[in-house]
């Protein structure tokens, strides 16, 4: 398919597979999801995350690495603002580290997935991947129908990953242990994605 062989793709959700499952800010507000407001929100928080590099990973084969090139300003806004939104995410977990989880109701969908959409939106981690990976493995000028089947694959792999990460941690023995150290392990993802928010910040 226009130059798409399974190869590629192997090739592709392999380096996915790892580059989701390695921590970082999406991976934490999926798992603290999770943890918070079981699988349901977990699962949704993943797939709002999916959707979103779903998107950029569109982007990157229509040309986006090209934009930012000719447009370096466009690229530093977005890391600023994806680490300020980090930050946010940083502070709200961390407030509400020693808050009771009967007092923390589950998120309801649409903002469990607004709040995972949103974070992908400035995450560089995930715009990272798809102007530089992408590029590397996949042959230029695919069709469209090509693009389409890249984008939906890379969707489906991250809800895959989410879903099974949110269904692992919200079994009741995982659920009491964390209910049981939930604020030095909520305040301890606030300080991992405080410093991850910081960086990115540092980094522009």
């Amino acid at each position: 398919m226009d130059g798409l062989t399974a190869g590629h793709l192997i090739a592709f959700n392999a380096a996915l597979f790892f580059a989701v499952a390695a921590p970082g800010p999406a991976f934490l507000v999926c798992l603290q999801a999770a943890l918070r407001g079981g699988q349901r929100e977990g699962i949704v928080t993943g797939i709002g995350l999916a959707v979103t590099a779903g998107l950029w990973t569109l982007a990157a084969l229509l040309g986006l690495e090209a934009i930012f090139d000719a447009y370096p300003f466009v690229y530093t806004s977005m890391k600023i603002g994806g680490g300020l939104l980090v930050l946010a995410f940083a502070i709200q977990t961390w407030r509400h580290a020693t808050r009771p989880i009967a007092d923390t109701p589950p998120a309801s969908p649409r903002r469990a997935f607004l709040r995972g959409f949103l974070l992908n939106l400035g995450n560089p981690k995930s715009i990272l991947f798809s102007v530089g990976v992408l590029l590397l493995i996949f042959p230029p000028n695919l069709g469209t129908a090509a693009m389409l089947l890249v984008t939906l694959d890379h969707i489906v792999l991250e809800i895959v990953v989410y879903a099974t990460l949110s269904t692992l941690v919200s079994r009741d023995a995982v659920r009491d242990r964390y209910l049981a150290a939930k604020p030095i392990l909520m305040r301890a993802m606030g300080l991992v994605l405080g410093a991850l928010g910081l960086r990115l910040l540092v980094a522009s």
